[in-house]
């Protein structure tokens, strides 16, 4: 009898975390619907907006390429030679329970920062959550002055994507004209689908707009509108330092959204796996508690069958 009580209380409890966890999963579900919309809605606008920008400074760098002159680039394309200083910027989560996806995001950072610190770099690290910044402080400690790690320096959660984007984009834009650092790079997942992410080192400021490796027919694309040719009011320049201010902020809160996505994406599956495994586990409980109650109902009756035969 004393196995069968717990039993019952091992069903009990299970039943329970089944019930926390089921909970879980649907404000996941709740939350990644409203952040994938702004996903699905951002992708199409960065995109053309990073297009217009392409296509303003292929026309300009052609058009230095026929006069022979050259224009002085806007801050936000000003590559340094030879970088030195990198900032990384880390998006994790505040809590757990979506499975690997902290430690890959860790990993990812981890192995960024030695790829950095190999080649002779100094870094600074800022943690968009704890789980990243605890993992990344215990890794490192004791590493030389070349590296230093640090949470977000303001409550995020007080905040909306678009103004914790636009707080990033102004704090990166005078650090770097303050020659705080050479190279920006953000660490993050990508949000593919609710079941797959891909986790990324993207470099944000100075922006890279690689029109190198265009072909002659992308080229002719990009600067076409079918058969029209684009004309530009004011000026080229005016048009292209109009648009990047635009076009940094709004990669910054792509990032941001897909981080976010991502997170919630991950929690939701991983509390599915853990409410079917708890189903499975009560089941299997179950059925073991049926099988030991009826074997001590069975003995039970034996043994008043014999004591009734042996009156």
């Amino acid at each position: 009898m004393a196995q069968l009580k717990e039993l019952r209380t091992r069903i009990e409890a299970i039943k329970s975390t089944q019930k926390i966890t089921s909970a879980m999963k649907m404000i996941a579900a709740a939350r990644l619907r409203k952040v994938q919309i702004l996903v699905d809605k951002n992708m199409a606008y960065v995109d053309n907006l990073r297009r217009s920008a392409l296509r303003v400074l292929t026309a300009i760098e052609q058009e230095e390429k026929n006069k022979k002159i050259v224009y002085p680039r806007p801050i936000y394309l000003r590559q340094v030679k030879n970088p030195r200083n990198y900032i990384l910027y880390v998006f994790s989560s505040d809590r757990g329970l979506c499975g690997s996806y902290n430690t890959t995001i860790a990993k990812k950072a981890i192995t960024r920062i030695n790829q950095l610190l190999k080649a002779g770099k100094k870094i600074k690290v800022v943690c968009y959550g704890k789980k990243a910044f605890k993992t990344l402080r215990h890794t490192f400690a004791g590493v030389d002055a070349d590296l230093k790690i640090s949470a977000a320096s303001y409550d995020v959660k007080e905040m909306s994507y678009a103004e914790l984007a636009g707080k990033i984009s102004h704090t990166l834009l005078n650090q770097f004209e303050n020659k705080e650092f050479d190279v920006c790079e953000f660490i993050y997942a990508n949000f593919i689908t609710a079941l797959s992410r891909i986790f990324e080192c993207e470099q944000v400021f100075p922006i890279n707009l690689n029109t190198e490796n265009l072909s002659d027919t992308e080229l002719g694309r990009l600067l076409l509108s079918g058969s029209a040719c684009y004309e530009y009011l004011p000026d080229k320049m005016t048009v292209l330092t109009d648009i990047l201010p635009i076009l940094f902020t709004d990669t910054i809160f792509q990032i941001i959204v897909n981080a976010e996505a991502s997170e919630h994406s991950a929690r939701m599956s991983s509390m599915d796996n853990a409410t079917r495994n708890a189903k499975k586990i009560i089941s299997e409980l179950t059925l073991k508690y049926n099988s030991l109650r009826q074997a001590a109902i069975t003995t039970e009756l034996i043994e008043i069958i014999a004591g009734a035969e042996a009156i």
